[in-house]
């Protein structure tokens, strides 16, 4: 795994600041305020504390989801919420309509694209980019991160065994409770002990691991009144 804890924040030092973006109110009704210092409030800790993930950075960023299209979405509405350009792409558009509905009519922030490669945008700390490759277990390279302020984030409906050098490559991993065959490959990817693979066959609907270099941190999923209008309830799965 090519990442480190610093993509995961809970003191909000300074090397975490992230740009100032203009964006409309009613975006920021629907979304959790910014974590301190920049960066997304991705949930709490168990002891309550506000965890922030730098997803958006000056460096070129790969993020990978295991579980279901909750938690993409929602990851995907807050990057919406700071500013960034969001391209998803995908042979599900429907399941993403909802983002554009969510960023008001006349907004290009959303674009829903197939799985094909296209050009995008040019992403710049004015105008980061958040690349959605909802592309199944084994996704295919269609938009790698190469430029900062790029960030890549693949969309794993479950834990497949060609999916490892996607897992290995990325700088940090968010697992939602995997069945015990799934842990178990995960365990095999990432070298983890029983007590680890134990966690992830138990954890709640609103749980998630995040994984990095040296990183292993049990959060809760924390989703405000307007993005439960937009994204529904807090779940697992598709």
């Amino acid at each position: 795994m090519s990442g480190s804890s610093r993509l995961l924040d809970t003191t909000g030092s300074a090397a975490s600041i992230a740009p100032e973006f203009l964006v409309t109110p009613d975006m920021l009704d629907a979304v959790s305020p910014s974590g301190d210092r920049g960066g997304m409030v991705l949930g709490s800790g168990m002891q309550g504390e506000p965890l922030t993930i730098s997803a958006l950075r000056p460096s070129a960023t790969r993020i990978v989801l295991v579980g279901g299209l909750y938690l993409a979405r929602q990851v995907a509405l807050r990057a919406m919420a700071v500013g960034a350009w969001v391209v998803v792409a995908t042979g599900r558009p429907g399941a993403w309509q909802m983002l554009q509905k969510a960023a008001g009519e006349g907004q290009q922030l959303v674009q829903i694209r197939r799985l094909s490669p296209v050009e995008l945008p040019r992403p710049s700390e004015d105008a980061p980019l958040l690349v959605v490759h909802d592309g199944g277990p084994t996704p295919q390279e269609l938009f790698p991160p190469r430029t900062p302020w790029q960030t890549t984030v693949y969309v794993l409906p479950y834990m497949h065994p060609q999916a490892g050098a996607t897992a290995n490559a990325a700088d940090l991993v968010l697992l939602q409770r995997l069945p015990v065959g799934q842990a178990q490959l995960a365990a095999r990817i990432w070298r983890l002990p029983p007590p680890m693979v134990q966690q992830l066959t138990s954890l709640a609907d609103d749980q998630v691991v995040a994984l990095g270099r040296n990183l292993w941190k049990p959060l809760r999923l924390v989703t405000t009144a307007k993005e439960q209008q937009i994204l529904g309830p807090v779940r697992r799965g598709d």
